[in-house]
Parts: C-alpha cells; sequence; structure tokens
C-alpha cells in the first residue's frame, strides 16, 4: 500500500526552494549591477586609457615613425582601436610581420619584425641598405657606419635579388666578413661574382652556390693559415675550391704586361722598318 504524504509535510520543503531560488535571482541582479558599476567607472577611469606604448623590434626606422604611423597615442581608449587595424597602418614594404598586442589594463605592445639587412648600395654618394627580400631602404638617414658588404656594378635588379637572397641565408659571422661584393660577369659567365674580405682575401664564386660554399669560408681560411709562410689570396669557389697566394697572381700579371709590352714594342718597330722601306 503507497504511503501517504501530507500537504503539510512538503510544506518547509517547498519553502526552502523558493527561499533557494529567490537568493539565487537576487545573487544573479547583485552581480549585473556591480558588473555594470564597475564598468561604468573602469571606463571613467586612466586606467581605461593607454598609459605605455612599447615598440619592439625597430631597427630600419625608429621608434618615433611606428608610433606616428600607429596612430595611438598616450591617453586614448584602450578599447577604442581594433589590433588589427593598427597592423594595417604599420605595413610597409620593409616590414615582415607585425603585432599589435593589449598588455595588462594601460600598455599596448607593437612588435615588428623587419626584413633583415645583408648589403649596401652607393646611389649618389650616399649608401642605402638592401633588405633580403630586395627592397633598397631609402628612408635611411645617413650612415655613420657600414655594417653589411657594400655592391657594385649591380645595375641588373634580377642578378642583385639573386645575390641578396643568397646573402640572407649566411649567419651573421661571415656575412660581416664580407667588405664589398662586385659584379664579374662575361659573356660565358654572367652570374660571377667577386667578394672582398675583411681579413684580406678576395673570393671569386657563382651566385648560384654563394650561400652553400661560403658557409666553409672559415673552415678554408684556417687551413691555408695553418700552413707554413701561408699568405693572403685568392680562394677560388666558382667550381671546386682552390687558392692562389697574391704574389703568384702579382707575378703572373707582371709576366702578363712584360708580354703585352714585348708584344707592343714588336709591333712599333715592325711599323717603323715598313714605314722606312
Amino acid at each position: 500500500m503507497d504511503k501517504v504524504i501530507d500537504i503539510e509535510d512538503r510544506i518547509p520543503t517547498l519553502k526552502q526552494r523558493r527561499r533557494r531560488r529567490t537568493n539565487f535571482k537576487f545573487a544573479v541582479i547583485i552581480s549585473l549591477f556591480l558588473l555594470t558599476l564597475f564598468l561604468l567607472l573602469y571606463f571613467q577611469s586612466p586606467y581605461s586609457e593607454i598609459q605605455k606604448i612599447t615598440v619592439i623590434g625597430a631597427e630600419l626606422a625608429d621608434e618615433e615613425y611606428y608610433l606616428e604611423k600607429s596612430g595611438l597615442q598616450i591617453g586614448d581608449s584602450m578599447w577604442g582601436f581594433k589590433t588589427s587595424t593598427i597592423e594595417e597602418n604599420l605595413q610597409e614594404e620593409w616590414i615582415k610581420k607585425v603585432e599589435v598586442n593589449r598588455k595588462w589594463l594601460t600598455k599596448v605592445e607593437i612588435l615588428l619584425e623587419e626584413y633583415r639587412k645583408v648589403a649596401y648600395i652607393s646611389d649618389n654618394n650616399k649608401f642605402y641598405p638592401m633588405l633580403e627580400n630586395g627592397v633598397i631602404y631609402k628612408e635611411a638617414k645617413d650612415m655613420t657606419t657600414v655594417d653589411a658588404p657594400v655592391f657594385l656594378q649591380f645595375e641588373d635588379e634580377e642578378i642583385r635579388k639573386l645575390v641578396l637572397n643568397e646573402l640572407s641565408e649566411l649567419d651573421d659571422e661571415i656575412l660581416a666578413l664580407i667588405s664589398q661584393i662586385n659584379l664579374n660577369a662575361s659573356n660565358t659567365d654572367p652570374y660571377a661574382i667577386r667578394l672582398y674580405m675583411n681579413d684580406g682575401y678576395e673570393v671569386r664564386a657563382e651566385i648560384s652556390s654563394l650561400a652553400e660554399k661560403m658557409k666553409y669560408y672559415p673552415s678554408i681560411v684556417a687551413q691555408i693559415e695553418s700552413l707554413e709562410g701561408a699568405e693572403k689570396g685568392i680562394i677560388d669557389i666558382e667550381v671546386g675550391s682552390y687558392y692562389k697566394p697574391y704574389s703568384e697572381v702579382y707575378k703572373e700579371l707582371d709576366m702578363d704586361i712584360k708580354s703585352d709590352d714585348e708584344t707592343l714594342e714588336q709591333d712599333v718597330k715592325a711599323d717603323d722598318e715598313s714605314t722606312s722601306q
């Protein structure tokens, strides 16, 4: 037989349920009220404004340039801008990547990744940095020091970009050893180049294999300088890898000059004899 529960016995349980439901609704209302009050106070306070803007990664252009380009200012609302819009404002041909982040409650951080500077080129007696993507950065101010190779005789933009691409694959340590790069093209070899090194050597190479073979430059120099009576010279890595001291090169050059002089002298004598006859 089913047990019959008196309604009077259930009244306390119903009252407790109603009380819990009422308390829950009251807590939600109070929480929403406090949250709204907090937001109102926050947006009216200095804690909702930008108090500091940090630029990280600025090397080619200075921080002030990027701050002005971003359009952000101290005192602006922290929530009055879209990070994607600021990132679009900062896009330049020398910028590889840009990221804008809100930090804590009052700070904005601008993270920049510029294309790597791998060489310089001279134009109207002024040196301009050339970047790994082929861009010549002409917004540069006067350079007090040239800390990368200087390009000479590179009028062809496509060839210049090929060399820049190869240089971008070199470590900074090896890149810093290169003082000057000259195009040494001929009818049979349009991609031959000469590299003049800061340590006194000259390197003759092919553009297509420059990065791969220049990685071994320090070990090649170490082998040369370990030899008795070692001297500076030309390191040829165009096809294989061989070395010739400058003394031998100059000796051959002197012999060629003397040979040319003797040939010229014989030609002059032959002309004189022909004239006298």
